[in-house]
């Protein structure tokens, strides 16, 4: 890394590495982002997680006012200079009474319940309330190109608050409906695909630049056509407050790249941006089961295509948000950013990887696969 780069990291991230997020100085911020025509007056729910400060950032740096809700527990030393609410999703709504804003930005809601609770109170204080839900709402991803009008999940029992991974999308799509309900006409809907970059405490893309960039014989899944989709948060995050500055309301899928991708053109995108001697082993779907090896989580960003249950998961139509501007960064920006970020972070911390597989255990699978080769 030369001096130069090293000297803005430590500027760019200075703040960011203690918070675990990417936070970009405004002195920056202010030479590439351009100021919005009309300043918007905007009520973030949440704001102070992963998606939440490049959302700030990024409507800072467009001249709106922000105004944060949230409980204050998370990095609550972020943004000393935007007027924050205390308050709570699930049972105090008190801080938001009697306020007006131009629009809502829902970051932060999972149960139906709180989105009623927030949107309902809100439906005569503001213009437009933008809910980010999820891909996750669909009901059968075995069909390609889902889009906005194919079928969501659906739950047995509607009251039930019980957050797991059977009910997360269903959870979100009753979200959704909340948002309309209150919002008629004047609701924005986002659904992400696996947003990536710097700040993600999943570590579900993060993995694969930091394990290539440690160099050595890297496990990888399945076949290398297999495809995948992610979205860069910086892209999704402006794309969204350019979408409320613009007026546009309705239902969209929002990942990405606009090209197909595959996790063989990912990885080795991601290869190129390291000088460390790297390799590949491509171990077969039904090889990685035996391992008890399971994708997404411990081979992050993949699905096996085979899987006729999960052939569409990383086929999402996404032409809507297109046509409506959303845009992406080039892979290798996304991936140094990442490993840039990452670095910066405490050594303990990137001792533990939370998704992907730890390196003994790789080292486990790939002799298993190699002594099967023999």
């Amino acid at each position: 890394m030369s001096a130069a780069r090293r000297q803005f990291l430590q500027i760019a991230v200075g703040t960011g590495a203690a918070l675990g997020w990417y936070a970009i100085p405004r002195s920056v911020r202010a030479l590439v982002v351009p100021r919005a025509t009309t300043p918007l007056r905007i009520l973030i729910l949440g704001g102070t997680g992963f998606i939440g400060p490049h959302q700030v950032e990024y409507a800072l740096a467009r001249g709106h006012t922000v105004t944060l809700f949230n409980r204050g527990k998370t990095n609550p030393h972020l943004f000393p200079d935007v007027e924050k609410l205390i308050g709570n999703r699930d049972n105090d709504l008190e801080a938001l009474k009697g306020r007006d804003w131009d629009v809502v930005l829902d970051n932060s809601a999972t149960i139906p319940r709180w989105v009623r609770q927030s949107a309902q109170l809100l439906r005569d204080a503001a213009q437009k309330y933008l809910f980010v839900s999820t891909i996750s709402v669909y009901s059968d991803y075995s069909i390609v190109g889902l889009n906005e009008s194919s079928p969501t999940g659906v739950m047995d029992d509607s009251d039930d608050e019980t957050l797991s991974g059977r009910n997360y999308g269903p959870m979100k799509a009753l979200c959704e409906k909340e948002a309309e309900l209150a919002f008629p006409g004047r609701a924005t809907i986002v659904r992400p695909g696996l947003i990536v970059g710097p700040g993600d405490r999943t570590d579900r893309f993060t993995y694969w630049p930091v394990r290539i960039d440690r160099g050595g014989e890297v496990l990888a899944p399945g076949n290398p056509t297999d495809p995948t989709q992610i979205v860069d948060v910086r892209d999704l995050t402006g794309w969204m407050i350019r979408m409320l500055e613009e007026g546009h309301t309705g239902t969209y899928n929002a990942t990405g790249p606009r090209a197909p991708l595959s996790i063989g053109e990912m990885l080795y995108g991601i290869r190129a941006i390291t000088a460390s001697d790297v390799s590949f082993t491509w171990a077969d779907s039904d090889f990685l089961a035996q391992q008890e090896v399971q994708p997404w989580r411990q081979m992050p960003v993949w699905v096996p295509s085979e899987r006729e249950s999960m052939r569409g998961f990383s086929r999402i139509e996404c032409s809507r948000a297109y046509d409506k501007g959303l845009t992406f960064r080039p892979l290798a920006d996304t991936a140094r950013d990442t490993l840039d970020w990452f670095k910066t972070l405490s050594d303990d911390r990137q001792s533990k990887l939370k998704s992907g597989l730890p390196p003994e255990r790789e080292a486990e699978v790939l002799a298993a696969w190699h002594a099967r080769q023999q």
